[in-house]
Formats: structure tokens, C-alpha cells, sequence
């Protein structure tokens, strides 16, 4: 397994593609700097092989890792945040941000908001705030750091995702949810629906299933909150896709999926359209809150303490201006056709390739589907292809990110097993705003440019951090040809 200058991982990735990304795709890179694959190959290696210990700036082929605070800001965001008020308690832009808040969500009534600097940030307080009121959490389902802050915090999180409308997989299956709370509605502090459901590959709820979801909530008398970080895309997924909701603005849509909760957690780095910042929401006169009458103020003191003043949480001023004008541009059609329609080109353009991915192609990412990508080849899942084929992408300038076998697999290290999660996707997430058609089909056939060699792509040996805790942070690996 020792890595040369002159490696095979060099030869696999000796060749030129017809679509070639611009020079300043990655904002970071000088138009002078260049890196050769011996280069990337090296720092490569020192990472281990993990795609999340490799420079960016190396990154000139197209960094897809995640769409979570890659945004590129609009000159409207820029302007606003030069107006940003810096005072530590009770700056200007804190209540433009709330009553931004009420008019994006359509909320009315009493709500309680609270500012984070991110979303898991949110997802922290309000789990660890529940800890030892109950044992399980349902979902359709919890994506890794959401997962990570559910467990940590001592709850089962249990995904229910329901995958049989076609346009709308990410569903959360109601029959099964009334069968759990039937059982042990008293151990559910809520459900929770992520729109969209980016463990099950970026994938929409339509208005029916959310309003199905909330009726039998509400039969247990068991709250209903959102992870609302891609709202406005799954709006327009309804818009465009649920019988009913053909001409309806998506304003008014975002206002009747939010009318169906009782509050939600949102990381404003994805539809927020901010390259920092989160919030968590509470209706003030729900079940929720009456039910733990001490919430609201025990998460104000956690927020008091992680931090800072509710009314700036951790971010700038400048920040929190940004916000607001990115939420009240997200939800306009020429915003959503624009960011929806480059995801659906380049998943199509990787289909047409022979790459086989996830369809139909969800809002933010086109997830390739490792299982079908090595089938009749020697790669087993437990050889973590998907590691192996990000691995290498590296030394192209291409990052993306392995959700699957590895990322939401779980090693026993007295056993030596591995248990496998349902899916086994590589996702290549696309930031907003950021990159052009011609930048990603240069991903793409650097993409299939492996799959043409899939027979001779190597396994990925877990070296270090196999049985830790979201490992695909932390774990480093050797490739095995």
C-alpha cells in the first residue's frame, strides 16, 4: 500500500476533459497558482486520503464537498452587510432579522427566536435541553451532525423515511410514525421532518405528507418540528411537482408548510443563502412548550453561555444582515429555477455519461450511487468505494463527500463488524451561486472518467479513527490497489 510520486493513483488520473473549469472557480485560487497531481498527490497523502483535511486551495477543479456556507453573497448581501450594527446587546439588525423571520416562515402568533452561529449549533441547545425527557426521536431522516447531537444527548434517533412517491422521496412514512407512537408516544419528545431530506439524497415532502405527518402528531400530542435548512427548495418542489400547487406563489407555499409545525431548527448557511448563521424557532403556545413549561428559558441561558447575547448569537452584525436580504431573495422563482434547474443539468449530464446516480435529482446535490457505480466489480462495501473514489478525485482539484458505507456506517471494534447503513451514495453538493454549467461538467466527466476504470479503482483501508464517532471527519485511509 505505499503511495509513489509515480503512483497508479497518478496514472488513473493522467487525462484531459472537454470541459475545463474557469480559473477563479475557486475564489481562494490566485489565477498564477497551479498545482500539479504530484502536488495534490502529496498533500493528498498527509491528509490521509480524508477530503476534509485537504486544502481548498488546491481545489481548482471544483469544490462540491457541501452546500452549507459556500454561498456566493449577492452584491445586495455585500451591501447590507456593510450596514451591520457590531454592539454586543440589542444590536439594529436583530429585530430586522426577526420580523424577516415572520415574513419569510409566515409566521403568526407568539414565537420565541433564537440565534446561533450555525444550525448544529440550534440543534445542540435544543437536544441537549431535552436530555432525559425522552428516548427516541422520529424522523424521515436525520442527517450525520443532526444524528450526532440526537445521541450525544442520550435520545435513539430513528429515521422513517417513506420512498414510494416518485417525487417526493423524501417522505416521511406515517404509518410507521403512528405505529411508534402508538407503542412509546410518551419517550417522543417530537418528530422531526427534514426538508429536504438530504440523507435520503436531497429529496422533497410534499404538502400532503406533511399535513398527514402533523395529523398524527397531533393524535399523540406529540410536537412537529422542521430542520428547515433547504425550505425554499422543497417548496418549489411542491410547486412544481404536488397536484394543487401549480400557481401558488412559493412564499404562500413556505407559509402553509410552516403553519403545520410547532417550530424548527434551520442552518441559514444552506437557504439563508449566508456563509454563517442558524436559528432556532418555538411557537410560544404550543404542546411543546407547555409541555416543558422551563424550555424557552433554559435554552436563553445555554444560548447566554455558548454564545453570547441572544440578540447577536454568535455571528456578526454584518452577518446578520447578510440574512436578511439572502431570505427575503431565496424564496423568488428567479432564484429557486435558476439554483434547481443547474443541479438537474448536471445530474443529467452525469446520466448521460453512464455515471449511475440518484433520481430524480434532488435540489442541492446529485448523489451517485455507489452500489450500482461498482457493480460486477471486486468492490465490496466494506472495501468503502465511495471512500476510494473521492480519494482520488482529489488529485484532479475535484472534492466531493462519501455519505454512505462509511460516513453513516458504525464499526464495533470488539467484533471487528461493520454494520452498513440502507444507503451508499457519494454526494457532490453544489454551492449557490458559485459555480457555471461549464465548471460542473467538468466535474462530471472527471467523475466518469473513474467509472470508465471502476475495475481498477483500489479499496479504501481505514488506517486511523475506523470506531470513532462521526469518523468521516476524523478517519484516515490507505488505498489498496
Amino acid at each position: 500500500m505505499q503511495e509513489l510520486p509515480n503512483s497508479k493513483a497518478t496514472a488513473l488520473m493522467q487525462f484531459e476533459c472537454a470541459h475545463s473549469p474557469r480559473p477563479h472557480a475557486n475564489a481562494l485560487v490566485r489565477p498564477h497558482q497551479r498545482f500539479t497531481l504530484e502536488q495534490r498527490l502529496t498533500e493528498a497523502i498527509r491528509a490521509g486520503w480524508n477530503v476534509f483535511q485537504f486544502p481548498s486551495k488546491m481545489l481548482q477543479g471544483g469544490d462540491l464537498l457541501s452546500d452549507s456556507g459556500t454561498t456566493t453573497l449577492t452584491l445586495e448581501q455585500f451591501a447590507a452587510s456593510i450596514l451591520g450594527d457590531e454592539a454586543y446587546g440589542s444590536n439594529w439588525g436583530y429585530p430586522q432579522l426577526v420580523e424577516t423571520l415572520k415574513e419569510t416562515f409566515g409566521l403568526e402568533g407568539a414565537w420565541k427566536y433564537y440565534i446561533f452561529h450555525q444550525g448544529r449549533a440550534a440543534e445542540h441547545a435544543l437536544y441537549s435541553q431535552l436530555r432525559g425527557r425522552g428516548t427516541l426521536v422520529l424522523s424521515n431522516g436525520f442527517f450525520d451532525t443532526t444524528r450526532a447531537n440526537a445521541e450525544a444527548n442520550g435520545f435513539l434517533a430513528v429515521d422513517l423515511c417513506d420512498t414510494s412517491v416518485q417525487a417526493f422521496k423524501g417522505n416521511i412514512d406515517c404509518a410507521r410514525l403512528e405505529e411508534n407512537l402508538k407503542k412509546q408516544s410518551a419517550d417522543v419528545p417530537f418528530v422531526l421532518i427534514t426538508i429536504t431530506n438530504n440523507t435520503g439524497g436531497g429529496q422533497p415532502v410534499s404538502m400532503a405528507n406533511l399535513r398527514a405527518a402533523q395529523k398524527v402528531a397531533d393524535t399523540y400530542q406529540t410536537p412537529l418540528l422542521l430542520d428547515a435548512c433547504r425550505f425554499a427548495e422543497n417548496a418549489w418542489f411542491i410547486k412544481h411537482y404536488e397536484e394543487g400547487y401549480e400557481q401558488h406563489s412559493i412564499s404562500s407555499i413556505v407559509h402553509e408548510m410552516f403553519s403545520l409545525c410547532d417550530g424548527f431548527v434551520i442552518s441559514l448557511k444552506k437557504d439563508g443563502l449566508a456563509n454563517m448563521g442558524g436559528a432556532l424557532v418555538l411557537r410560544t403556545d404550543s404542546i411543546f412548550t407547555r409541555s416543558h413549561p422551563d424550555l424557552l428559558e433554559n435554552i436563553y441561558d445555554h444560548q447566554v453561555l455558548t454564545e453570547g447575547h441572544p440578540t447577536y448569537g454568535g455571528l456578526t452584525g454584518g452577518t446578520i444582515m447578510t440574512i436578511v436580504e439572502g431570505l427575503k431573495y431565496v424564496t423568488t422563482d428567479q432564484y429557486l429555477d435558476g439554483r434547481i434547474g443547474l443541479v438537474r443539468d448536471f445530474g443529467t449530464y452525469l446520466t448521460s455519461l453512464g455515471v449511475p446516480i440518484l433520481e430524480p435529482i434532488g435540489g442541492h446535490a446529485v448523489y451517485i450511487d455507489i452500489d450500482r457505480f461498482f457493480a460486477g466489480t471486486r468492490m465490496r462495501r466494506e472495501d468503502f468505494g465511495g471512500i476510494s473514489l473521492t480519494a482520488l478525485l482529489l488529485l484532479k482539484g475535484v472534492r466531493l463527500c462519501e455519505l454512505g458505507a462509511f460516513a453513516f456506517g458504525k464499526y464495533d471494534s470488539s467484533t471487528g463488524r461493520e454494520t452498513f447503513p440502507p444507503h451508499n451514495y457519494v454526494r457532490a453538493a453544489v454551492p449557490r451561486q458559485k459555480y457555471e454549467l461549464q465548471d460542473l461538467y467538468h466535474v462530471a466527466e472527471c467523475i466518469q472518467t473513474l467509472y470508465d476504470r471502476r475495475d481498477e479503482l483500489p479499496k479504501a483501508i481505514p488506517t486511523w479513527g475506523r470506531d470513532k464517532t462521526l469518523r468521516h471527519f476524523k478517519a484516515r485511509f490507505a488505498l489498496e490497489w
